[in-house]
Parts: C-alpha cells; sequence; structure tokens
C-alpha cells in the first residue's frame, strides 16, 4: 500500500483496541493518517496508540469513549476540536458480545430482551451516535470526509447453523446469535441512507462486511466454515486492509453507499 494515500488526513477509529480495530489503526498509520483510537476501555486505547507509535512514531493518540452514551460520544468530540483537530476519516467499528458470554450465546427462543438490547445499544446505537456526531463535526468544517462502518456477512445472509455443531471459540461453544445478524444488517441499513443523505455534503459513506475471521476458533468450526468458502479457509483481518484504505482515501472519491463483502467468496454461493 502507498505510505503517503492518507498523509495530511485524521482519522478517527471506534473499538479501536478491539481485534479488528488495532489492525484498521496500524494500517492507516502506515498510509500516513493521523490516528485517533476510541474504546470504551481506556487502556486498551492508549496500548493500541502506544504500538502504532512504536512503529510510525508520533501518529497516533487515544481517547476513551463509550458509543452507547450521547453524552460520552459528545465529549470525545469536543476534546478532538479542543485541539483544533478536523476528523477527515470515520471508521465506525465498535461492537459488542456483552461482559456475560452465556448470555450473547443463549438460544434464540430463551434470549433475554436486556442482552437485546444491551448489543444494540453498541452495534446499532452507536454506529448511529458517532456517525451522526462526527457527521456534524464534517459539515460544520465543510470537510469532504468518509464514514466506513464495519457490518458483517451476518447482516447480508443468515449463518448456516450446521456450522457451530461442536463448535468452540476459547473453548466454549459458540453461535450466531440473531442480535447479531440484526444488528449488522441495521448498519448497513445506516449506511446506505447516510450516503444519500449526506451525498450532497461531499461526505462518503461506504459499509465493509467482513466473513469469517480466525481469532481463536476450534479446529471443528475452522473446517467446517471453510468449507463453506469457495476459497476454502477463514479469513485474516490483514485482509480487510485493501477495502479499508480504499474507502478512506481520495482514491474512492466516486463510491458510497456501498458494501463491500469480504468473505472469500462465501456469499456468491
Amino acid at each position: 500500500m502507498n505510505d503517503q494515500l492518507l498523509e495530511g488526513k485524521t482519522a478517527l477509529v471506534t473499538g479501536g483496541g478491539g481485534l479488528l480495530g488495532q489492525v484498521f489503526c496500524e494500517s492507516l498509520a502506515n498510509s500516513g493518517a493521523q490516528v485517533i483510537v476510541a474504546d470504551i476501555d481506556g487502556a486498551a486505547a492508549e496500548k493500541v496508540a502506544h504500538e502504532v507509535n512504536k512503529q510510525y512514531p508520533g501518529k497516533a493518540n487515544s481517547i476513551q469513549c463509550d458509543v452507547s452514551d450521547p453524552k460520552s460520544v459528545g465529549a470525545m468530540v469536543k476534546d478532538i476540536e479542543a485541539t483544533e483537530t478536523q476528523v477527515d476519516v470515520l471508521i465506525n467499528n465498535a461492537a459488542t458480545k456483552t461482559n456475560n458470554l452465556d448470555d450473547f450465546f443463549e438460544p434464540f427462543e430463551t434470549f433475554t430482551l436486556k442482552t437485546w438490547q444491551e448489543v444494540n445499544s453498541i452495534n446499532l446505537d452507536g454506529m448511529f451516535l458517532v456517525a451522526q456526531a462526527i457527521g456534524n463535526h464534517m459539515i460544520k468544517n465543510g470537510t469532504k470526509g468518509s464514514i466506513v462502518q464495519i457490518s458483517s456477512i451476518y447482516g447480508v445472509t443468515a449463518p448456516d447453523q450446521r456450522i457451530y455443531e461442536g463448535s468452540e471459540f476459547n473453548g466454549r461453544p459458540i453461535n450466531t446469535p440473531a442480535v447479531y445478524s440484526v444488528s449488522k444488517a441495521g448498519v448497513i441499513a445506516l449506511s446506505t441512507y447516510l450516503a444519500a443523505y449526506w451525498g450532497s455534503k461531499g461526505i462518503r459513506v461506504n459499509t465493509i462486511s467482513p466473513g469469517g475471521m480466525f481469532s481463536g476458533q476450534n479446529a471443528q468450526f475452522v473446517t467446517r466454515y471453510s468449507d463453506k468458502v469457495p476459497m476454502k479457509r477463514m479469513g485474516d483481518p490483514k485482509e480487510l486492509e485493501g477495502a479499508l484504505l480504499l474507502l478512506a482515501s481520495d482514491a474512492s472519491s466516486y463510491i458510497t453507499g456501498q458494501n463491500f463483502l469480504i468473505d472469500g467468496g462465501l456469499t456468491i454461493w
């Protein structure tokens, strides 16, 4: 990738302390962007910023933000603006499985409304709040900005429940709950709405929908999932880098409202 592709631009990454967020922050910095690492876990955000700065000195700062809290989102934007920083790129990435994985992986028949609302408060409400706040920031500053929202293939297609028989993640049985699919479908709809709504403002809004990324699943899951993929394997978070940098940069100046499915071909079958 061109290490000057995003030179002179500032990118805000929500969920920057997570699995994908870390990769996004490093990729953006490698391409010349100043990166603001935002996460509900301030220590995790600070750690990622530190690691980025070890490779790309002075390229990253961290900020604590709970994207589900309007006051926290507002405070984040005020803190950014207090430094006279103009956000050119938003990677709207924060998502959750909640702090109680037993509740998150509960079968649909017994899934609680409380957990449903908790997941949506981050995965969908958080997307709305941050997009709204940064969109207003871009409009106020006359920024021809780019917003990239992270969804999932399961916002487009239903998970195949057969692959979860005997499947585990870090030693525990897993599934993909309905709330995950519903919240991720909402992200895609929000992106297309905002792409049309803000198109005349010069703000582009696109979505990246990753397929399964390997992150500790057991061999049973990897085999069953890979059998459904034309490329016969799971993805690596680094393989999202190309689409991320394309959409964040002026190289995609006439692309908006699109959903980039990066899934090894899974959704073509």
